[in-house]
């Protein structure tokens, strides 16, 4: 597929800056970091600043035997009293990325929703495969929810939430949280979540473009972080939702992801899978839209997007 020829004209010029010749691969892990961290840092340089937001990075305590945790707390300035908790986790493949590249969408979402943001770090493939990432997820939501009184976080209204393979993390955490049974959760965002380790739909074979995140970075992706556990030809739902066997259970959803996403196809049948399963769901598909689209916040079609997914989470956690 030609994504350029379907593109909305808005995301184009973004799409442009990321190099066509494939340099952005996995051949090199320590140089695709920095090359991913010097795109995200052009981009991030570019956001407008959030004002209302009180911010902070603490140190949390890890699974057991594992290291201790970063993480950044967003308070709204404005208000009082306890407000809902959101546990968001950044994207990245399961292989790049830390909480530095979501900050201005945690003050953007603190200052709209006036929820607690609380954005996790998470030990990244291949050097630390599932599942020490989503158990780090895990770690970082019991201690927000175990510090919910000094951050003034409602234990009533509790969501979790995050973009690509944080959205995926997002979604086996669901799972884990349910089967699990210490945390109560109300609501679960998940951003064109990577849930799939499979790549057998058709748009996972539709996407190719080297400036997007294509076929063969997603299938290089899976096997880093599944590593050993896959062997046995088992994977387990905590660490690709989509191969959970029962939903039921699991808190309301909300999936956003756009027509030219690789994950466009798995997103869509895992919202009917909830909706089948009695899992209230909403979906949206965004045209024209590619993965990460929302990063141009000056697209008409990202800024409809924040606004049904800040709207989502007002609604959830009322």
């Amino acid at each position: 597929m030609d994504i350029m020829k379907r593109i909305d004209p808005e995301l184009a010029p973004a799409l442009e800056m990321i190099p066509a010749d494939g340099s952005l691969n996995f051949d090199d892990i320590n140089a695709a970091r920095k090359m991913s961290d010097e795109i995200f840092g052009r981009m991030v340089s570019m956001m407008p600043v959030v004002k209302g937001v009180i911010s902070r990075d603490v140190t949390i305590p890890g699974p057991k035997g594992a290291p201790h945790i970063t993480a950044r707390v967003y308070t709204p300035e404005i208000g009082s009293g306890k407000r809902a908790g959101m546990l968001w986790i950044h994207g990245g493949g399961y292989l790049l990325g830390d909480l530095t590249a979501d900050d201005y969408t945690m003050r953007s979402m603190c200052v709209n929703t006036g929820c607690v943001m609380v954005s996790t770090n998470y030990r990244l493939a291949p050097e630390n495969p599932f599942p020490a990432p989503v158990e780090d997820c895990y770690a970082s939501l019991k201690w927000m929810v175990n510090n919910a009184d000094e951050l003034g976080i409602d234990k009533k209204k509790i969501a979790i939430g995050g973009g690509s393979a944080g959205g995926g993390l997002a979604a086996g955490l669901a799972i884990m949280t349910r089967d699990r049974g210490e945390i109560a959760l109300s609501f679960q965002l998940l951003i064109y979540p990577m849930i799939d380790d499979r790549n057998i739909t058709p748009s996972s074979h539709a996407i190719t473009d080297l400036r997007t995140w294509d076929r063969e970075k997603n299938i290089f992706a899976w096997k880093a972080y599944l590593g050993n556990s896959a062997k046995e030809g088992i994977v387990s739902p905590y660490a690709a939702a989509a191969r959970a066997r029962d939903l039921s259970g699991l808190p309301p959803a909300y999936i956003a992801v756009g027509e030219l996403d690789l994950f466009l196809d798995e997103n869509i049948e895992y919202a009917q899978r909830l909706l089948q399963a009695g899992v209230p769901t909403e979906l949206h598909v965004y045209p024209g839209a590619t993965h990460g689209f929302d990063s141009i916040i000056s697209a008409s079609v990202s800024k409809r997007f924040i606004a049904e997914r800040d709207n989502a989470v007002i609604r959830a956690l009322k």
